[in-house]
C-alpha cells in the first residue's frame, strides 16, 4: 500500500517546524525501516553508506519493535554512531505499514556521539569532534515536543489511509442483510428459523433499522416467495383512507367511491402483507385487523359480502407494544396475534463495527459511474462515522454516504471534511479537565504565534499581546522547551 505523506498537511508543517526549531528531517520508512534518507549535513553525510553506523539499522530495529508490541506512541532511540531518531508507528487492518521518524540531531553533549563515530566509521577523534560539533543539537528536553510532531504526523498518514474492511467468515443467504456484528448474527440466526415458518411476525426497532428489509427477507426466502409482498405505513393515512386501502371498498361507499376497489389485502392474498407501524393503527381498525389475522376474512368498506384471503402478516413497529398494551393504548389480544414469531433489529450506535461494510456498501450503491471506481472511503472520514451516535441509524448512514459522493465529484478519496458538519460536530472529544484544556489552547497558541514569525519571540509576544519575559515563562511551563524559537 503507497502511504500518503509528503502533500499531508499536517506533515508540512511537523517537517517546517522540525527543521526551523532543531534541524531535524522528517521521513517516511516502509514497514521494514527501509527507505531511510538524511544527507544534509556532514555527519550523516559519513555514516549513510556504513549500514552499522547509519540510523537506517536503528530504524529497523525501532520497525520490529513496533510489530512485536502494537505500541502506539512516538520512541527516542540512539543509532550506533551516537545520533537521535525519534520515531512513531503508522498502522494499518493488517498491523504495521510504515514509521514516521525524524533524524539528525544529538544530545547536548557531543561526547556519546564522537565515541560512537570512532567506534562505526573508524574517524580520528578530531574529525569525530568536528562531526558532532557540526551536528544539530536536540536537547533531552524537547524531546517531549519532537515526539508530538512526529506523532502527529504519523496519525495524518494513518487517517489518510483508504478504509480497510476486516474480512468476515461469517456468511448467510440473506444478501439483503449486510453486517457481521455479533446483534446481527443473532437476528440471522433468528430469521433462517423464521422463514421456514407460515406463522405472523413482529418486527421490533427503532426508526431507520430496515425493518422492512428483514421483511422482504422472510417473504423472498420463504414458501411464499413468488406470491405478491405488499406494503402499507399504517401511519401514512387517517382512519378513513387506511381502512379503504387495506380492506377495499365497493361502490357507492363513499363520495368519489364510483367503482369497487380492492383493498391491500386482497392484492398480497397468497403472499406477505407487511404492516409497518402497526403500533399507529386506531382502535376500530385494530378490531378488523383482529379478524383478519383469527379468520383470514374481512368485509370491504360499504361491502356486506366477507372476502376471503390467505395472507401472512408481518408487522412491525418502533414503539414498545407491550408498554402501549399495558397503558390500554393497543389490543391485548391484537398483541398476542402479531407477537407469535418476534425479532428486533438493533440500532446502529449497538453495531458500530458493521459501519465501514455499510458505509462502503452505500458508495456502491450511489456511485453512477460505470468507467471509473467508486472512491474509497478514508480513515479520517470513516472515524468520524464511527463516532457518531446515528439517531436515524442505517437510513441516516445511507444519507449521508449519499451526500458525501455529491460533494466528492471526481475524488477518488472520501475524507472527513466531506463529512456533515452534523455528525462530525456530534463526535464527542476525551475527557479533559478545565486546565488541561487551557493550557493546549495556550501552546496551540504560542505555537503558532512562533511558527507566524519564523521563530521570532519578540515577533510572537507582540502578535499575542503579552510581553517576551512572560512568552518565555510561558513556554518554559508548558514545556515547549528553549528550543521552541530563538529569534529575537
Amino acid at each position: 500500500m503507497v502511504l500518503s505523506f509528503d502533500g499531508l498537511a499536517e506533515v508540512a508543517i511537523a517537517r517546517d517546524l522540525l527543521r526551523r526549531w532543531w534541524g531535524l528531517e522528517l521521513g517516511l520508512s516502509d514497514a521494514k525501516g527501509g527507505g531511510y534518507e538524511r544527507t544534509s549535513h556532514a555527519t550523516c553525510e559519513s555514516v549513510r553508506g556504513v549500514a552499522s553506523a547509519a540510523c537506517a539499522s536503528a530504524l529497523t530495529d525501532v520497525a520490529a519493535g513496533f510489530v512485536k508490541t502494537r505500541e502506539r506512541t512516538a520512541i527516542v532511540k540512539l543509532c550506533h554512531a551516537g545520533m537521535t531518531l525519534v520515531a512513531a508507528p503508522v498502522y494499518g487492518q493488517a498491523g504495521l505499514l510504515g514509521v514516521v521518524y525524524a533524524s539528525g540531531g544529538r544530545g547536548v553533549d557531543p561526547t556519546p556521539m564522537e565515541q560512537g563515530l570512532i567506534a562505526t566509521i573508524g574517524c580520528t577523534p578530531e574529525e569525530s569532534r568536528t562531526l558532532a560539533a557540526a551536528t544539530p543539537v536536540l536537547p533531552e528536553a524537547d524531546h517531549p515536543r519532537v515526539r508530538d510532531l512526529v506523532f502527529a504526523a504519523a496519525a495524518a498518514v494513518e487517517r489518510a489511509l483508504p478504509a480497510e474492511i476486516a474480512p468476515t467468515t461469517f456468511s448467510h443467504p440473506f444478501t439483503e442483510i449486510v453486517g457481521d456484528a455479533p446483534a446481527v448474527r443473532d437476528v440471522v440466526k433468528l430469521l433462517m428459523k423464521v422463514v421456514k415458518s407460515e406463522a405472523t411476525v413482529l418486527v421490533h426497532g427503532e426508526s431507520g433499522t430496515g425493518k422492512e428489509l428483514i421483511a422482504r427477507a422472510i417473504h423472498y426466502h420463504g414458501p411464499r416467495a413468488k406470491k405478491p409482498f405488499v406494503v402499507q405505513n399504517c401511519s401514512a393515512f387517517n382512519d378513513n383512507l387506511l381502512e379503504s386501502a387495506l380492506f377495499g371498498h365497493v361502490r357507492g361507499a363513499f363520495t368519489g367511491a364510483v367503482k369497487d376497489q380492492p383493498g391491500l389485502f386482497q392484492v398480497a392474498d397468497g403472499g406477505t402483507f407487511f404492516l409497518d407501524e402497526i403500533g399507529d393503527m386506531s382502535a376500530a381498525l385494530q378490531v378488523k385487523l383482529l379478524r383478519v389475522l383469527q379468520e383470514g376474512v374481512f368485509t370491504p368498506v360499504g361491502g356486506t359480502k366477507p372476502v376471503r384471503v390467505d395472507v401472512r402478516i408481518i408487522a412491525a413497529s418502533h414503539k414498545d407494544l407491550a408498554n402501549m398494551v399495558a397503558h390500554k393504548q393497543f389490543r391485548e389480544d391484537l398483541f398476542y396475534r402479531v407477537n407469535v414469531l418476534k425479532l428486533t433489529v438493533p440500532p446502529l450506535r449497538e453495531r458500530v463495527s458493521d459501519i465501514p461494510r455499510l458505509a462502503q456498501h452505500f458508495i456502491n450503491k450511489h456511485w453512477r459511474s460505470t468507467d471509473k471506481q467508486a472512491p474509497r472511503l478514508s480513515q479520517s472520514a470513516l472515524a468520524r462515522l464511527v463516532a457518531y451516535p446515528w439517531p436515524g441509524n442505517i437510513r441516516e448512514l445511507e444519507n449521508e454516504m449519499e451526500r458525501m459522493l455529491v460533494l466528492a465529484g471526481d475524488a477518488t478519496e472520501l475524507t472527513g471534511s466531506m463529512v456533515s458538519t452534523r455528525v462530525a460536530g456530534m463526535v464527542a472529544a476525551p475527557a479533559k479537565s478545565l486546565r488541561d484544556a487551557i493550557a493546549t489552547a495556550e501552546a496551540d497558541a504560542f505555537v503558532a504565534a512562533l511558527g507566524r514569525h519564523l521563530g521570532d519571540r519578540d515577533g510572537a509576544a507582540s502578535d499575542l499581546g503579552i510581553s517576551r519575559a512572560y512568552l518565555e515563562a510561558r513556554c518554559a511551563a508548558l514545556g515547549l522547551g528553549s528550543g521552541v524559537g530563538t529569534g529575537g
